[in-house]
């Protein structure tokens, strides 16, 4: 069975710092591109991230550009989002996302984890 399971979420400062991760299990996504979106309530889940297979490639949302940076190890079969200088708005629930198939498209996924929550105090 194919998992993805984020860890790293929690409640932290305007100005703070948090290092999400995703491990995946069930099959390697060394050769696939993964990423994290976020979904705040009321709002649509939104693509944060992206990264391709070998990290040549990557994708931010102009609302991240500057604060968070995307990494994987694909020994690990893992990717991370390193997120610094966090602010109100980036409070929302966390989901890290693979792509099945190969390729190099950064807005492309259909394999999903349960998400994991960011809350960001002022």
């Amino acid at each position: 069975q194919v998992q993805l399971v984020e860890s790293g979420g929690g409640l932290v400062q305007a100005g703070g710092s948090l290092r999400l991760s995703c491990a995946a299990s069930g099959r390697s996504f060394s050769s696939n591109t993964m990423g994290w979106f976020r979904q705040a309530p009321g709002n649509e889940r939104e693509l944060v991230a992206g990264i391709t297979w070998n990290g040549g490639r990557t994708y931010y949302a102009d609302s991240v550009k500057g604060r968070f940076t995307i990494s994987r190890d694909n020994a690990k079969n893992t990717v991370y989002l390193q997120m610094n200088s966090l602010k109100p708005e980036d409070t929302a629930a966390y989901y890290c996302a693979a792509r099945r198939s190969l390729g190099e498209a950064l807005n492309d996924y259909d394999i999903w984890g349960q998400g994991t929550q960011v809350t960001v105090s002022s």
